[in-house]
């Protein structure tokens, strides 16, 4: 067990711009070893946040601690910090080596003996010569993570770094951030691509408004909103009103041609036992899982209630 401070600690964290509150009271945790996703719609606060944690603009109110230091104190706090807000920005006329060659000697610290091995990481070894100007917005995105990587960071934060992307940028840049994280490095990671989130991270936080409507797991997130089950038999019709007059299941709908209901596994036990001494068969009893998806959209656009887990679609064959 360690006594060191995390990463990130944010407490009550403001910033007003004239009658705007753009960011409102934010508190979070990023833990040592997390891969930490900050979820929220265009216009939350995100980038706001990312901007006082890095101390680019100072907050109105509330304190951020980056390893235990307040980085609007001493630029000594962003030693072991690195990353970018919105997009990292490059001289375009020079090789992606050039340009890493003159953030290094700004930074100093031997990060010029670091540019080697930034590159290779991304996989950009072999375009180091080439101009910027004629790099693929992946391969921008991917040089900016070397640049950050020359500060030999061990946390990172990333401001939607797969935005634009195509499938396989997306994909290369999702193995990129795994390969960070294995190797040890603390990742806080925004973005609105919810599969790639809920693939990546272990932990998340969902700002609505510039407030956070939840921070924890993503599997805690999953469990508070309890578990729907999909059903479907010989007699759908008698089956719901079997449902209707058993104690602990919720009310039933019809989705996509199956009965579905929220229950507890006791009252689904004692559902599946009233349902054979009735004489209905059971073709399908199964639980449904909520999506990050649809907890996402639950907590940003309804009425801040997770909500109960849905039954998906069914597969629809392809027309030969």
């Amino acid at each position: 067990m360690t006594d060191a401070p995390p990463p990130i600690e944010v407490r009550g964290l403001v910033k007003r711009y004239g009658e705007l509150t753009a960011v409102d009271g934010v508190d979070l945790t990023v833990q040592i070893g997390d891969v930490y996703g900050y979820l929220g719609p265009n216009g939350a606060g995100k980038t706001t946040s990312l901007r006082m944690m890095l101390g680019l603009i100072r907050p109105t109110a509330g304190t951020v601690r980056l390893f235990g230091r307040d980085p609007n104190a001493t630029a000594a706090a962003l030693d072991g910090v690195a990353g970018f807000v919105e997009a990292p920005t490059f001289y375009p006329y020079m090789s992606a080596r050039r340009n890493l060659e003159l953030l290094a000697a700004f930074d100093g610290d031997d990060a010029t003996s670091r540019i080697d091995s930034a590159l290779d990481t991304v996989e950009l070894s072999g375009r180091a010569r080439d101009r910027v100007g004629g790099y693929s917005h992946g391969m921008r995105q991917r040089l900016g993570i070397a640049a950050a990587l020359l500060r030999a960071p061990k946390l990172l934060l990333l401001d939607e770094p797969a935005t634009g992307l195509d499938p396989a940028g997306m994909r290369d840049m999702r193995v990129l951030i795994r390969r960070l994280a294995d190797d040890g490095m603390t990742v806080l990671l925004s973005s609105h691509l919810l599969a790639e989130v809920e693939e990546l991270c272990d932990r998340v936080a969902i700002l609505r408004s510039g407030r956070i409507v939840y921070e924890g797991t993503i599997a805690a997130l999953a469990r508070g909103a309890g578990t729907a089950y999909r059903l479907a038999t010989t007699d759908d019709d008698r089956a719901r009103a079997i449902c209707a007059a058993q104690p602990g299941i919720g009310e039933t709908s019809v989705e996509h041609g199956r009965i579905t209901f929220s229950a507890n596994e006791a009252a689904v036990a004692e559902l599946s036992r009233a349902l054979i001494e009735a004489g209905v068969l059971i073709h399908e009893l199964a639980p449904q899982t909520v999506t990050l998806e649809d907890l996402f959209f639950s907590l940003t656009e309804g009425d801040g209630t997770a909500p109960a887990a849905s039954a998906p679609p069914e597969p629809v064959e392809a027309a030969l």
